[in-house]
């Protein structure tokens, strides 16, 4: 991201501003710096998710698509692209440039993310609240630099709208509030032989996580219920059954697991409080081909928008699915029937196995991307360097999700039809994403 700040410092934007109002290098200026806020912004929400405790992949992936909106609806502001309001479900008119007066748009995207990741982010820890004073008043400073003080109040104002609308319209999706890190206190635990059990010791996890996240309003797609999967093999402990099938290759997988199966597991896994976690990994895939193809401020904000909406909607699809099945980990069919001793090789989350969510959301994240990028996209995905974990390259995005959903069989936690399924109720929901109209 060292490109952005390389081109134009803050001392040479402001005198660009007092010395030519409609030059092209200002506005190429302007631009270029607006697309650093929300670069620098990003890269600080990546790291808030993993250091703040209730930020499991449903909550991260909804943080990241509101976001996503406040960055594209400040681009919108000017005219420059389509507003999502009366696109998404519940999002009305954000507020725009009045015409007649000026404004700068680096100023009014950095009061608006400013005022987003603040209230997104307000019950991080005492370093992410620090580190996010500190980013607003580097950022503040950056981008104001002399303009005039008229034309920087209103540009921080409207920017301060345009967030406080859109977090007001976060309060009514069903999950602005985490309670308990999103395991419920008190929850009725389904019986029966197929039915979820708890896969760990921890006091907190002997219930599953956000059983209500289904129900919460999508984004781009009607309902959370909207894009039906065709559901798993019918559960039996039969040995010539699918399920048990199913079972028996989880177990073969980890068996006959090669390095680099392991590395896959490995990569892909994006523990919550260790990483950014899923959505926030394709979101750093995209944040890397932004900087490496110097893509301009519209067409980023564009596709952090979508890529955040679409994987937002595919959690919340996901997590339907997940309660409507509420099907059994793995390792507690494995332990049963199959080997009483028996680990996977990373650990199982705590909620039911079926969709798998990383598939899911993968699913629709490619399916997103490649509508933006194209198909046969190349690309190099370096999320994990600075944890000492080696990048992996891919021909497609399509390869890429493929391969995210795959580790989780590597993994031992996942049934190979809740990849599969996955993946196409990912392609279902991304479609809604791909239908919004972001282009006069």
């Amino acid at each position: 991201m060292n490109f952005v700040r390389k081109i134009a410092s803050a001392f040479l934007l402001a005198l660009l501003i007092c010395i030519n109002q409609s030059g092209s290098t200002l506005a190429q200026t302007k631009r270029l710096q607006t697309l650093d806020v929300v670069q620098r912004w990003y890269a600080l929400s990546l790291e808030l998710v993993r250091h703040t405790p209730t930020y499991t992949p449903p909550v991260a992936s909804r943080a990241l698509a509101y976001l996503g909106v406040t960055a594209y609806e400040v681009s919108a502001a000017s005219g420059v692209l389509t507003s999502l309001a009366g696109q998404l479900n519940g999002l009305e008119a954000t507020p725009k440039f009045e015409q007649g007066y000026t404004y700068v748009e680096a100023i009014v995207m950095q009061s608006a993310l400013a005022a987003s990741a603040q209230a997104l982010f307000a019950n991080t820890g005492p370093t992410g609240q620090r580190a996010l004073r500190r980013l607003e008043e580097t950022l503040r400073w950056e981008v104001a630099g002399t303009v005039p003080p008229d034309i920087r109040e209103r540009s921080e104002t409207l920017g301060k709208a345009i967030a406080n609308h859109i977090m007001r319209w976060s309060e009514t999706d069903g999950g602005a509030v985490i309670e308990n890190l999103g395991f419920p206190e008190k929850f009725k635990l389904i019986q029966g032989e197929a039915a979820w059990k708890p896969t760990n010791v921890v006091a907190l996890q002997q219930m599953p996580l956000l059983p209500n996240w289904g129900k919460n309003r999508p984004f781009a797609m009607p309902s959370g219920a909207t894009c039906k999967l065709p559901g798993p093999p019918t559960y039996s402990e039969d040995k010539a059954s699918e399920f048990y099938k199913q079972a028996l290759e989880v177990v073969t997988a980890k068996q006959e697991l090669t390095p680099d199966q392991k590395a896959i597991a490995r990569f892909w896994a994006d523990d919550a409080m260790l990483s950014p976690t899923p959505p926030g990994h394709w979101i750093s895939i995209a944040l890397q081909i932004i900087e490496r193809d110097q893509l301009d401020v519209d067409k980023s904000v564009d596709v952090l928008a979508r890529l955040g909406i679409a994987m937002a909607d595919a959690f919340i699809g996901c997590w339907d699915g997940k309660y409507q099945y509420n099907l059994l980990r793995p390792v507690t069919y494995i332990r049963r029937l199959i080997d009483p001793i028996w680990e996977p090789f990373i650990n199982t989350p705590p909620f039911p196995e079926y969709p798998s969510g990383h598939s899911t959301q993968s699913g629709a994240a490619a399916f997103v991307l490649t509508k933006f990028f194209g198909e046969n996209f190349a690309f190099e995905d370096t999320t994990h360097s600075k944890d000492g974990i080696k990048g992996r390259s891919f021909l497609s995005f399509d390869d890429a999700a493929a391969e995210a959903g795959i580790s989780r069989l590597y993994g031992g936690i996942h049934f190979r039809a809740a990849i599969e399924h996955g993946i196409e109720q990912g392609h279902c929901i991304g479609a809604f994403t791909n239908a919004l109209r972001t282009r006069h």
